[in-house]
């Protein structure tokens, strides 16, 4: 979650505004730096309260409701499904503060895999002259008052509708600290969302986000598409105005709308083993629909207007 500090930052720091479109390809290196981490959506308050209300959600999935302090003293509070490498938040209206936490609004965190990646992201995003990178840390406050360093993050702007992507590297501190219930380092250099997550996920039907659907307008979607390409996402234009990201694991689409029918459409994920039988689970405004086989999509009706 980052929202919260983009919008403690402008009024401080200018944003800058990307206006790349998708070419079809992926950017001039063709090692991925950039890895789908989670991504957020603000629903009705009736379908975020049968989520965080859930008995399913919680055999499902390492589900949790947690609130969350960051840099400033700003906290949210949000509905986590939690995989291997990948995760899902879900907020209700007012969860968070200002327009954010209007219905509707979402976003993405891309994440890096390596120590050093998100400096290589960085100069990408400078050399192809697409936008002018705002990066700053966020922190993590733990209950004690003494923030710890969470990660790296970096944004093509601090000007958007309702939707804002940033790719982020985990700092070797947070690692450090015992509160974090991390996981030891595969490899040198490894910062990545294994390592981040815990294991709990073995316990749960639910093993990761294979796919995720926005509804965004075309001024969000513009400042997203230099950041994924800057990170190795394969991008390609559809139909309508919008545009599908392919890589690592997870296939991102954007629909282009208009602001009032922005938000979250749509969200697959694997299954740790493939079950039998298809089970429905109507969760508010939204429907779960669990195999048969190794997989589960869940859809939300609009952007939970309806």
């Amino acid at each position: 979650m980052i929202v919260v500090l983009a919008v403690a930052l402008a009024g401080a720091i200018g944003g800058a505004v990307g206006t790349a479109q998708a070419e079809g390809s992926r950017s001039s290196s063709d090692r991925q730096l950039l890895f789908y981490n989670h991504s957020y959506g603000v629903l009705d308050r009736e379908t975020a309260d049968a989520i965080e209300h859930s008995d399913y959600l919680r055999d499902f999935a390492n589900f949790q409701v947690r609130t969350t302090t960051g840099t400033g003293g700003q906290t949210w509070t949000g509905r986590y499904l939690m995989g291997r490498q990948t995760y899902l938040e879900l907020f209700g209206v007012g969860d968070i503060a200002g327009p954010d936490g209007t219905l509707g609004s979402g976003g993405l965190g891309l994440s890096t895999e390596r120590d050093g990646d998100l400096a290589t992201v960085t100069e990408r995003l400078k050399s192809e002259r697409v936008a002018d990178p705002v990066e700053f840390l966020q922190t993590r406050d733990f209950g004690d008052g003494v923030p710890v360093p969470w990660f790296d993050a970096l944004l093509t702007t601090l000007e958007y509708d309702a939707f804002d992507a940033w790719a982020m590297e985990y700092r070797p501190e947070y690692f450090a600290d015992p509160r974090g219930n991390t996981e030891p380092a595969s490899f040198p250099g490894d910062v990545g969302r294994e390592r981040y997550l815990s294991d709990d996920y073995r316990t749960h039907l639910m093993r990761d986000v294979t796919y995720v659907r926005f509804a965004v307008t075309e001024g969000d979607l513009a400042d997203t598409v230099p950041l994924l390409r800057a990170g190795g996402f394969a991008v390609k234009n559809v139909p309508g105005g919008g545009v599908v990201a392919e890589g690592g694991g997870t296939t991102i689409r954007f629909d282009a709308v208009p602001r009032e029918q922005a938000g979250l459409q749509r969200v697959e994920m694997s299954l740790n083993r493939p079950v039998k039988d298809r089970h429905v689970e109507q969760i508010g405004h939204s429907t779960l629909t669990v195999g048969p086989g190794s997989r589960a999509v869940w859809t939300f009706a609009g952007n939970g207007a309806r």
